[in-house]
């Protein structure tokens, strides 16, 4: 079979790094010897696909429906894989097998790929990304290895500076969101695993639970960061509402009340959080993705 990355992936890994085309380029090798080591029967490449990986729906030796996931290191599959196995499939897809794990190719628990949470009204898909989200904070494992929220944010913060000095209309949203950075990191009120990049995408219908997390970017710190990312979920529709900056704030009392996650600590990683992914989408060339994501931050 021929392995062909979907355009999304393609244009993704265009916006990141430099090595992107070689990873493309090994890729099909990589994923045919990652079959025949396994016995795999290929079924179809998943489409659209994620931005930070490619997915192969496939079957096992005895016919068991399993995934085939190839990452690039940029990716971070190693902790990935650490997470996961963590995890143990609670409130997580199960990892089966780190099939190739020098080249980030991972064999999954195969859950309903086209069927994510977001395919319900917000306010139960809210509530069950929630849920899901709940299950996955946990101590990390001694010695873990995976990034600090203080570390990640870290380097964040040092291309959001370089991008204010470069555009000026950003600045003052770039300095609110870095005070607020510096203060939420003066004293942490726990240490948890978190799944990195939580949303409502992220979150699949399976066989053995309702919902569970799919594709960590693992990091450790506090629980208010992980739940900021689901804080402006379906933004584009916020914005579309008259409503939108009221119905913002109400969604993080609601999460925050529903979790027991401190309310100003939410507002302000939810801040931190939109402010970069707004700066980093000006940065790459997606203009529209960048005023969405500044105006939402603005509300806060």
């Amino acid at each position: 079979m021929v392995f062909e990355p979907p355009q999304r992936l393609v244009r993704a890994l265009g916006e990141t790094a430099p090595d992107g085309d070689d990873w493309l380029q090994r890729l099909p090798e990589a994923a045919q010897r990652a079959v025949a080591l396994r016995e795999l029967t290929v079924e179809r490449v998943q489409v659209p696909g994620g931005r930070s990986s490619l997915v192969v729906l496939v079957r096992t030796a005895d016919g068991t429906p399993a995934v085939l996931k190839l990452a690039p290191g940029r990716a971070r599959p190693e902790a990935e894989r650490a997470a996961l196995a963590h995890w143990a499939g609670r409130g997580a897809v199960q990892l089966l097998e780190a099939v190739l794990p020098a080249e980030g190719v991972l064999l999954l628990e195969r859950l309903h790929p086209d069927v994510s949470v977001r395919s319900l009204p917000e306010a139960k898909a809210l509530l069950e990304a929630a849920g899901t989200l709940r299950r996955l904070w946990v101590e990390p494992p001694a010695g873990f290895p995976f990034e600090t929220v203080a570390e990640r944010t870290g380097r964040q913060a040092e291309a959001m500076r370089a991008r204010a000095q470069a555009d000026p209309e950003v600045a003052p949203l770039v300095e609110l969101a870095l005070a607020a950075r510096a203060e939420l990191l003066a004293a942490p009120p726990e240490h948890r695993l978190l799944h990195g990049t939580f949303r409502q995408s992220k979150v699949l219908a399976g066989e053995r639970m309702p919902w569970l997390a799919v594709g960590p970017d693992p990091v450790v710190g506090e629980c208010a960061f992980d739940l900021a990312r689901l804080v402006r979920d379906r933004v584009e529709d916020l914005i579309a509402q008259p409503s939108g900056a009221a119905t913002t704030r109400r969604r993080v009392k609601r999460l925050a009340e529903s979790l027991d996650v401190d309310q100003e600590r939410l507002r302000g990683w939810t801040l931190f959080r939109a402010v970069e992914s707004g700066v980093r989408a000006g940065r790459v060339g997606r203009p529209r993705d960048a005023e969405l994501l500044l105006e939402f931050a603005g509300w806060l």
